[in-house]
């Protein structure tokens, strides 16, 4: 039997370790995992629009529609592969899957948007009833509560919105006329005690809308008090379109959305859109000090009018 030369041994040992530490070297970094993110989900939960990605405890702004390309393309390409599904949030809880079906950083109008399928068995999304959509795994999984109000809840609700638009100098013969876009009734801290949710309108004129959004919880004696309200008068020079009839679909008034606990305070935050002609605002409110308190806000650009 030949002997083997220790050194041709060491050689090819001294090649194999170089080659070992050089592939070592090239190997790509691990991509760092998406920030948990927060989402609204419009169009009868056929559109998926990014509201805020969530960093330790906080909502922090994402990259909007009239961003600079190479950041948009980023955040599609992060959130919005084809067949990724978020979490549906529907009554503060999850209730349901949002799947990603196409989106395109490249298009005239919602840049930053996503078309998507939505199934839940109990959300029904529709018209001005809308929803949220987080890939955020740390949530409560209770039963959550969203339903309409019973006519009791209802009643004394319409008398505190009554109140409120005669204190906004707002004629009778007008608040007696009251309309709304959506009255609901949520659970922010599982204490099987509905706080509600609103936006209501009234039209003094042709030419004056007055619009009221609130959220109401009890008082210690049992009665809907106001924890936010907001009052706004609207003519048609304020209105891109000029014709006040184009907020009967909801444009110009504050909408809920829905309420998600996203900083561990054991209280839902509530969250609203407020639709405009060229893109979407959104707001967050939180429960602090037993009143509601806007924490955050932003907008998304969709394209010109």
């Amino acid at each position: 039997m030949k002997k083997i030369n220790t050194s041709i041994l060491f050689g090819i040992f001294i090649v194999s370790l170089v080659f070992s530490v050089d592939a070592q070297r090239k190997r790509p970094p691990a991509k760092p995992k998406p920030k948990p993110i927060i989402f609204a989900v419009l169009n009868d939960g056929q559109t998926l629009e990014p509201i805020a990605a969530i960093d330790k405890g906080k909502l922090v702004a994402l990259v909007g529609g009239g961003g600079e390309p190479k950041p948009l393309k980023s955040f599609v390409n992060t959130y919005y592969k084809p067949q990724t599904t978020y979490n549906l949030i529907f009554g503060g809880v999850m209730n349901g899957k949002v799947t990603i079906k196409s989106s395109s950083p490249d298009s005239d109008c919602g840049k930053n948007l996503a078309t998507v399928t939505t199934q839940s068995a109990k959300a029904k999304l529709k018209g001005m009833v809308m929803g949220l959509a987080t890939n955020e795994t740390t949530l409560k999984s209770a039963e959550g509560l969203r339903r309409l109000p019973t006519a009791a809840e209802r009643r004394e609700i319409e008398s505190l919105v009554r109140a409120e638009f005669a204190k906004q100098n707002v004629s009778a013969n007008a608040v007696k006329k009251l309309q709304y876009y959506n009255l609901t009734a949520l659970d922010v801290n599982d204490d099987n005690e509905a706080e509600m949710v609103g936006s209501f309108w009234v039209e003094s004129s042709i030419k004056e809308r007055n619009l009221l959004f609130f959220i109401a919880d009890k008082d210690s004696g049992g009665k809907y008090k106001f924890g936010f309200s907001e009052y706004s008068k609207v003519t048609p020079e304020e209105v891109m379109s000029g014709d006040l009839k184009d907020l009967d679909t909801g444009i110009g008034s504050e909408l809920l959305l829905d309420a998600l606990e996203y900083n561990s305070d054991t209280t839902a935050e509530v969250f609203t859109i407020n639709k405009a002609f060229e893109g979407n605002n959104f707001h967050v409110y939180s429960r602090q000090d037993g009143k509601w308190t806007r924490v955050f806000e932003s907008y998304n650009y969709h394209c010109a009018y």
